[in-house]
């Protein structure tokens, strides 16, 4: 529960350990902060003035444990090495093995990478192709900021999901320009449409059984309530103390006023005090 604390106003005041930011699709995308315990409605406190305070502790998000540096969004370097989580195949899925029942954790493979996976094309300010498991749309969208996305591909497992993915990176991207999506950088010229129907072309005859005929577009709109024309990043390990006026969420970024913005995911794990 939030403690109350008193000075020249009253200000409500949550601590814990940062996770990454619950989201839901709505007119615009909801979003939830959590601190361990405590949920923040963020979209409500656009335009207002919040404190973040990082007290110097980061707690691994897997284990637990107290560890001086984060690893992979929030990892203790133990847990980064031998975490499932972890391992080669969340960056290069094409190199997944849980369909042959191997993986640092078979189980977690089983339940993680056994599982329906989407190929998708996102749109940002370039179009980048991408792979998720099929019950993290539109989740895994709105956490890179897209402005549009649309699947192109079913399978039954990651593995054939990285193949696609691999066969479309010559034509492609695969990463998101973070500092493009905070700046909204838009080129009208892209037509996710017309990109969909050109991928289907470059998928591999033998993986041509995965296409999607249809591929519906989904629009996200997110709680912004001014862009920034230049951004600088955040990292609490520097800048231990942020007071600013929140002026619009995206991605998994916080964007303030005077065009700082602050990745939540990337300090999951760290013990702060949020007040505003």
């Amino acid at each position: 529960m939030p403690s109350v604390k008193t000075s020249k106003f009253t200000a409500l005041t949550y601590e814990g350990n940062l996770l990454k930011m619950r989201v839901a699709l709505e007119e615009p995308v909801r979003y939830t902060l959590r601190l361990e315990k405590d949920e923040i409605d963020m979209n409500q406190l656009l335009g207002q003035q919040i404190h973040i305070a990082f007290e110097g502790r980061i707690n691994c998000v897997n284990c637990g444990r107290i560890t001086k540096k984060s690893f992979g969004q929030g990892f203790c370097y133990p847990c980064f090495i031998k975490a499932p989580e972890n391992s080669e195949c969340i960056l290069r899925p094409e190199l997944c093995r849980a369909h042959l029942g191997e993986g640092r954790d078979v189980e977690w493979e089983k339940a993680h990478h056994l599982q329906p996976h989407i190929v998708y094309l996102a749109q940002t300010d370039a179009i980048k192709v991408g792979i998720t498991r099929t019950t993290q749309v539109p989740t895994r969208w709105i956490d890179q900021g897209a402005r549009r996305a649309l699947p192109i591909a079913t399978v039954p497992y990651r593995y054939l999901a990285g193949q696609i993915e691999v066969a479309l990176k010559d034509q492609f991207t695969d990463k998101t320009n973070w500092r493009n999506m905070l700046k909204n950088v838009v080129n009208d010229e892209l037509h996710l449409e017309e990109h969909c129907e050109l991928a289907h072309q470059w998928i591999p005859e033998e993986l041509g059984e995965y296409i999607l005929q249809e591929c519906p577009i989904t629009e996200i709109h997110y709680p912004v309530l001014e862009y920034p024309e230049k951004v600088k990043s955040l990292i609490l390990d520097k800048n231990p103390v942020i007071s600013s006026t929140l002026l619009g969420i995206r991605g998994q970024y916080l964007i303030f006023d005077n065009g700082e913005v602050f990745n939540i995911r990337n300090h999951s794990g760290y013990y702060i005090h949020l007040s505003y």
